[in-house]
């Protein structure tokens, strides 16, 4: 429930603060007193409305999973807006987006005053009918669990064979793709790094001759050497260190003649040919790593086209064996679903007595199988498609609705907001609304605006909202004002006694 709401700076209201009470919360006033700014703040307070307000805050005992945005749910939480230059949006002080307040918030607030037809989406009315079975009959639950896991595993099953009878149709062409991009690799057989070698081999080549040349003639150092020991010799010098470095510079130019000599044997047409195959395959495939990754993936392709009839079998034949497990599940539901559907329209339509409308019809129709089974309920208003029917009557009958599903709910299912319900209606019709609400009010805590003595003399907390020269305010009544303020609804401005009296029987007989 909403337990506290806080508004400043918004339009004709300076501040208010309200302490909330669970049950019926009854807003009235007279005419532009500010009832419909005011709950509109309080939507705004929960991302469900746009407003100007400096600040709107409802402090509530919703829980939520905050996880994904980061916000933690406490055992009490802060929704708060603010408005400044731009809007901000802030649950237990953690910054969010008003999507993501609004996202967090949907699952406790409902606000009933446009058309909304999600009281009337077929899993909806589905989950109320299953309920209903339930209580007598609590197999159907299981029944349904198990529908749904069937139902989803054989709807991935048949994708998946789908899949394999599209890549059938093209099955021929697809294994004559994969086996010449093997082959085309193959014909290559390119070595991880085997194009650095070339590349290095290539590079010794074009210098080949150059440095022969240059070794024959730095060989003449070797006629002198002779000379000089002889000079060393003479100086009385110890040789052992050209000697050395002779031995040393011999030794390397030996190996590069037999390093330059090896590479006769090498055909540089070739090389430059093997080249040009594999860098034809790098500008393809990115390198030859990528090329040989590739080649194994056509590989396993080829594998799993052969391999497809096997398959495509075993796949067949579990989907078949779902098919007929899913369809009898189906028409279990189905046919528990058809024994209450009778028992669900005449308990819908008492409630639409109740509230002065006229019977409903209610039909199961059969449709294409979704994961709820093969069955669409459908309601008409007197024979008419609720498209058609007025906001009036749409709205009264989706209280009819709630009420329906409330007999399977346990307390607390969050905030119902109300906007002027019974605007329009009959006494009659008011109360039928009032009396309603009232049951509703035990499974839900409901904002409502009123004009009708009928619904405010309901209320389990009633508030006022009049205007002190231009500034709105908003005062909880007692019973004696209470009776002050629906005496004003029934006889206007001028409060008669007569209506004292009759607005004071209405609040006590409601007690």
């Amino acid at each position: 429930m909403i337990e506290r709401f806080y508004l400043k700076d918004y339009l004709s209201f300076k501040e208010v603060e309200l302490n909330l009470a669970s049950g019926l919360v009854v807003f009235t006033g007279p005419s532009g007193s500010g009832k419909s700014i005011l709950m509109n703040s309080i939507l705004s307070s929960l991302g469900s409305k746009n407003c100007d307000a400096s600040l709107c805050e409802s402090t509530t005992s919703w829980e939520f999973d905050g996880d994904e945005l980061g916000v933690e749910s406490h055992d009490i939480n802060v929704f708060k807006h603010i408005k400044k230059e731009k809007s901000r949006y802030f649950i237990n002080n953690q910054s969010v987006s008003k999507k993501a307040m609004q996202s967090l918030a949907s699952s406790n607030l409902r606000h009933l005053s446009l058309k909304d037809f999600s009281d009337f989406e077929n899993e909806n009315l589905l989950d109320i009918l299953d309920n209903r079975i339930a209580k007598s009959n609590k197999s159907i639950l299981d029944i349904k669990q198990k529908y749904k896991k069937v139902f989803l595993e054989h709807k991935t099953l048949k994708a998946e064979l789908n899949a394999i009878e599209d890549e059938e149709r093209k099955i021929v062409e697809l294994k004559e793709f994969a086996k010449f991009e093997i082959q085309k690799i193959e014909n290559i057989n390119p070595k991880e790094f085997e194009d650095e070698e070339l590349l290095k081999i290539k590079k010794e080549l074009s210098k080949k001759e150059k440095v022969l040349e240059a070794l024959q003639s730095a060989n003449l150092i070797f006629e002198s050497e002779n000379n000089v020991f002889n000079v060393l010799d003479s100086l009385e010098i110890d040789n052992s260190f050209f000697n050395d470095a002779m031995n040393e510079l011999r030794a390397t130019f030996d190996s590069a003649q037999e390093k330059f000599s090896a590479l006769d044997e090498i055909d540089v047409e070739e090389v430059l040919n093997r080249l040009e195959e594999l860098s034809e395959l790098k500008r393809r495939y990115g390198s030859i790593k990528e090329a040989l990754e590739y080649k194994e993936k056509k590989i396993i392709e080829l594998q799993k086209y052969e391999n497809i009839e096997i398959t495509k079998g075993d796949l067949q034949a579990r989907v078949d064996k779902l098919s007929v497990e899913e369809d009898s599940l189906a028409m279990e539901l189905s046919n528990l679903r058809h024994s209450e559907i009778k028992k669900f329209e005449t308990d819908l339509n008492s409630y639409l007595k109740e509230l002065y409308l006229r019977d409903s019809k209610v039909v199961i129709k059969s449709i294409e199988k979704t994961v709820f089974g093969l069955d669409k309920i459908n309601i008409q208003l007197n024979g008419v498609e609720l498209t058609k029917v007025s906001t009036g009557e749409f709205n009264r009958l989706r209280l009819a609705i709630l009420a329906l599903k409330s007999e399977l709910m346990c307390s607390n299912n969050g905030v119902l907001m109300l906007d002027e319900i019974d605007a329009n209606l009959s006494g009659e019709e008011s109360m039928s609304v009032a009396k309603v609400l009232k049951k509703l009010s035990k499974f839900f805590q409901i904002f409502v605006i009123s004009h009708q003595p009928q619904l405010t003399s309901m209320g389990d907390q009633h508030f006022l909202i009049y205007k002190d020269e231009d500034e709105s305010k908003v005062l909880q009544l007692d019973f004696k004002s209470r009776v002050d303020e629906i005496a004003r609804i029934i006889s206007g401005k001028d409060i008669t006694n007569e209506a004292k009296i009759f607005a004071k029987e209405l609040l006590e007989a409601n007690r």
